[in-house]
């Protein structure tokens, strides 16, 4: 696995340690000589993992919108930023180009394009690595959420099988060197 898309918050205001480790993960994806794939800004939770990256030598793509160059928020120190005239086109080339998803800590656009890559998974579109990074036990709630939705029949237990959730760095890069494809199709 070459290229990793890293999706994550892009708010400045939440606590520093989150934005620490997500730099952290960068320059340990760049030293496992990994590509990492971003949403293109240089702010939160995607900001750190691409300047982590960026400074310990990796290559980092960026994938935006149009108009977020005119908004400033773009991280002008990536390798390369491909352009889209749409968000939707945005994670298209992001879920595309990747070959793994690492859902690190974010609000309603992580949240959206975690459970765009889960469904794609769920319906064949994809056998890659969805890793859910749940750094202080961010994600609790939500798989807790995704527990209760088993429970009441809304989906299949299958479902929270072809994600993983590493609470840890370590658990990250371990889940990452051993991926073994789990598929589920929930028409099947």
């Amino acid at each position: 696995m070459q290229t990793i898309c890293v999706f994550g918050s892009s708010s400045e205001s939440i606590d520093r340690e989150f934005l620490d480790s997500a730099e952290h993960l960068g320059q340990t994806l760049a030293e496992k000589g990994k590509t990492v794939l971003f949403g293109a800004g240089r702010y939160g939770v995607m900001g750190a993992v691409s300047r982590g990256a960026k400074a310990a030598g990796g290559r980092i793509i960026g994938i935006s919108p149009l108009f977020f160059k005119e908004m400033d928020v773009l991280a002008d120190y990536a390798d390369e930023i491909i352009f889209t005239e749409t968000m939707r086109e945005r994670k298209g080339i992001m879920e595309d180009e990747s070959d793994a998803f690492i859902i690190c800590a974010g609000g309603i656009g992580t949240f959206e394009e975690f459970f765009e890559v889960l469904t794609l998974k769920q319906l064949g579109r994809h056998s890659k690595p969805i890793i859910i990074y749940n750094y202080k036990g961010y994600y609790d709630e939500l798989l807790a959420m995704m527990k209760a939705s088993v429970e009441k029949n809304f989906m299949s237990d299958e479902v929270n099988k072809i994600y993983t959730v590493a609470n840890t760095e370590e658990e990250v890069i371990e889940q990452l060197d051993n991926y073994k494809a789990f598929m589920y199709n929930k028409y099947n």
